[in-house]
Order: C-alpha cells, then sequence, then structure tokens
C-alpha cells in the first residue's frame, strides 16, 4: 500500500512538473508565431480543387496566384512560390509533389553594375500538366510547363519545357524516355 502511495505521490510531482515547464507555458505563444509562417497564413489564399492534400510544413509565396486542381498531393517541406507582381503557379488534377520540392515563378534580373536583389524580379508563370509526378527534391523554375502525365526525376532541376507523357531527370532535367 505504501509503495503505491509513493508511485502515484512520484506521478503526481512529475505531471505538476511538466505542466509547470517554461516550454509548456511559451506555448501559446508560440502558435501565435506559427500562424503567420508561409504555410499557415498563406493558405488562405490559395485556389483549391477538392481533395487536395498538404503536408502540415508546406511553404507558400503569394498564395493569391497559386492554384492546385483537384487531388493535387503536395509532399513534406515542399515551397511553392508564386511571383510578387503577376506570375501564377498553377497545377493540375492529380499531380503529385515528392518531399522538399522547390517551384518558384520568379527569378532575380542578372545585370552587372547592381546588386542582384536591387534588381525587378523576372517573373514567367509556371504550369503543371494533370497526373504529373514531381519527385523528391526537384526544383522547377520560373516560366516551365510540365506536360500532361510527365514525371520529373528526385533531384531534377526543370529549366525548360518537359512535355506531355515524358520522363526528364538530371541537371538540368532532360527527357531520358517517354512514359510506356
Amino acid at each position: 500500500m505504501a509503495v503505491a502511495r509513493r508511485s502515484i505521490a512520484k506521478r503526481l510531482i512529475r505531471a505538476a512538473r511538466s505542466f509547470f515547464d517554461p516550454g509548456v507555458l511559451m506555448q501559446p505563444f508560440r502558435l501565435l508565431h506559427y500562424y503567420g509562417y508561409t504555410h499557415v497564413k498563406q493558405r488562405r489564399l490559395l485556389t483549391l480543387g477538392r481533395d487536395v492534400r498538404l503536408a502540415p510544413n508546406v511553404s507558400f509565396a503569394n498564395g493569391e496566384r497559386i492554384q492546385l486542381g483537384d487531388q493535387v498531393q503536395v509532399g513534406a517541406r515542399c515551397s511553392l512560390w508564386a511571383g510578387k507582381t503577376t506570375s501564377w503557379i498553377r497545377v493540375g488534377e492529380r499531380t503529385t509533389f515528392g518531399p522538399e520540392c522547390f517551384v518558384t515563378a520568379a527569378d532575380y534580373g542578372l545585370s552587372a553594375g547592381a546588386r542582384i536583389t536591387s534588381q525587378e524580379m523576372v517573373e514567367r508563370d509556371i504550369t503543371i500538366g494533370p497526373d504529373c509526378w514531381i519527385g523528391a527534391r526537384a526544383i522547377l523554375t520560373a516560366g516551365v510547363t510540365i506536360g500532361e502525365g510527365a514525371v520529373v526525376g528526385a533531384g531534377s532541376v526543370v529549366t525548360r519545357d518537359v512535355p506531355a507523357g515524358a520522363v526528364a531527370v538530371g541537371v538540368p532535367a532532360k527527357v531520358v524516355r517517354m512514359r510506356a
């Protein structure tokens, strides 16, 4: 009986310590800060089709110019960044992004004699057709179009259009075959 009481007392002490832990007391403030992250606040601005699945830590920029079709799946730690003023990212239905993909619809200017970050950005739309598969850690640069049913291999950097039904891999991505 005494052993049971000591065990209960130890549990109550541990519970009290965990409740008064500074980390626990700071959690409401962390949640308020978390709301401003690009995967929370920007999500309200997206145009989403039905049954879209987004990992909880996806990052969006300029979400008002990102359109995801029905049943699109976006994996963990992906970033979809539309341009600041004009360029869109449009993704067709049933397209799947593996983890850590990066899609950007804007590039910095490259004129000599001026700071890169001070130059006007060059914005170009990105269009990804339906039923595409974008492999893990793939990068899609501004202005590319990925055709219907295309596959972009993991770790590839897409700098040019990928035709429908093609499998493109590498840095820069090149078509290696057509899907059978």
